[in-house]
């Protein structure tokens, strides 16, 4: 009897424990680079409270000009703000999302009994908004206090303060092993196979599969013996894919096959190539692209400008073709490649030339891209592992009639500050849009640059 009262003591604290876990009150900080990342941001932490300490508004008001996207986050995130607190004084607790839900608030006030800038050595924005997020511990010490930022070093310095600091977790794939890889190999019988050849196609049934992801590709194998499919949605078949090469590029593996099909099929109209330097994602989509050049009107191609040295693109002499050209580089290489597989007397070879001097191929800065509406193009966009979330969203949504868009980049070489494996706005779009019929992805993972390039990836 005692085991058992012992027992509904023990249930009792445990429950009362997850309770009072369950109700736990937060309050979160968030730094400018949140807000810069996701202007909504400060709806997005359910019943909890937010702050944005003075010196973050002042760090968003800096970035308000120009046509970045952290620009239009800025200006948003501003106008968000002012909407919301109307005629109230921002230094009040005022209601996010509705009265059940959080509030949030200006902290202004950042003189916290532990000095950051003391501590640190050194007076600046970072350690202002560490003052803020002390003081506000102290102010309600019924809360949990968190600094939100996606600046890890911040982070860091936080925890040095013993103040709980956490990233900015909206919108970030949770498990990047899992993340969709776009292909399956399947052991089947050699009935199936011989079935795929002399059809073209085989059911789920077949495969003893209940269903399956859209443009999902397959490897079937028995022994020797293969066949390569993709599942079509609206057949509810996996039909037979024929390797083909375009505009002279031959795939060199199973892994290409599936890439290059999905770029040339007409009815997929977004598509994810993701993979490490040298696998060919970019000529693959160029190829592509341009062996269906009669079917659109242009293609464009683009890559995220991301600076070195801290030399953005208005320090470069000459008009915006100049200033873009030294980043684009990569994007002429591969189309100098796909030019060299033709002699200068062949007709392919002058007419790519004639493509880019009439500028039916066109490389252009994404910047400019906002508010515009592209109809009757195809749309490469190369090393998109840089992009944010928020940006991938825009480009898609300028998509107009009959227009196609191919994402290229490696999701584990991320040049961007703020942006990871997780966050980077090529993984968030492979984790969203898996199993639409529009899209269709594939992840190359064979080097075929060279075997000096393969054996640098594998050793170095």
């Amino acid at each position: 009897m005692f085991m058992l009262f012992q027992r509904m003591k023990t249930t009792n604290h445990l429950k009362s424990m997850a309770m009072a876990k369950k109700k736990e009150k937060k309050v979160f900080v968030l730094d400018t680079s949140v807000l810069l990342f996701d202007h909504r941001s400060i709806k997005n932490f359910a019943e909890h409270d937010v702050a944005i300490p003075i010196t973050v508004l002042e760090e968003v008001d800096r970035f308000k000009k120009g046509n970045d996207v952290i620009n239009f986050e800025a200006r948003e995130f501003i106008r968000m703000l002012d909407e919301l607190s109307q005629s109230n004084s921002l230094q009040d607790w005022l209601p996010i999302n509705g009265p059940t839900k959080g509030k949030f608030k200006v902290q202004m006030n950042e003189k916290s009994k532990t000095d950051a800038n003391h501590i640190f050595g050194e007076k600046k924005a970072d350690h202002n908004i560490l003052n803020a997020t002390m003081q506000l511990a102290e102010e309600r010490p019924d809360c949990t206090v968190v600094l939100v930022t996606k600046d890890i070093n911040l982070r860091l310095k936080a925890r040095s303060l013993n103040i709980k600091a956490e990233d900015y977790e909206t919108g970030k794939v949770k498990d990047i092993d899992q993340l969709y890889k776009g292909n399956t190999t399947l052991n089947v019988p050699q009935s199936v196979i011989t079935k795929i050849y002399t059809q073209g196609y085989c059911s789920l049934k077949d495969l003893k599969l209940k269903s399956a992801i859209a443009n999902h590709f397959y490897i079937l194998k028995n022994g020797d013996a293969s066949a390569l499919v993709s599942y079509n949605d609206e057949t509810k078949q996996l039909e037979r894919i024929n390797k083909e090469n375009a505009y002279g590029i031959k795939p060199r593996n199973v892994e290409q096959t599936f890439a290059l099909h999905a770029v040339m099929n007409p009815k997929v109209l977004l598509v994810t190539i993701q993979g490490i330097a040298g696998t060919g994602k970019t000529l693959l989509a160029l190829a592509g692209a341009m062996a269906q050049k009669q079917n659109f009107h242009q293609i464009y191609l683009a890559r995220p400008i991301v600076p070195l040295s801290n030399k953005d693109i208005g320090f470069l002499p000459g008009d915006i073709k100049a200033k873009i050209n030294p980043y684009m580089e990569p994007l002429w290489d591969n189309l100098k490649l796909i030019q060299n597989q033709f002699k200068e007397t062949d007709k392919e070879y002058q007419k790519i030339r004639e493509m880019v001097d009439k500028e039916k191929l066109h490389i252009t800065p994404l910047a400019y891209i906002r508010g515009r509406s592209l109809s009757n193009i195809i749309f490469i966009i190369d090393e998109a592992q840089n992009l944010t979330p928020h940006e991938v969203k825009t480009i898609i949504t300028r998509a107009g009639e009959n227009t196609k868009i191919i994402f290229t980049g490696d999701i584990f070489q991320i040049d961007t500050p703020y942006l990871d494996t997780h966050s980077n706005g090529l993984s968030y779009l492979i984790d969203k849009m898996k199993n639409h019929p529009l899209y269709a992805h594939m992840t190359l993972e064979k080097g075929e640059r060279s075997e000096l390039a393969n054996v640098a990836s594998l050793m170095l």
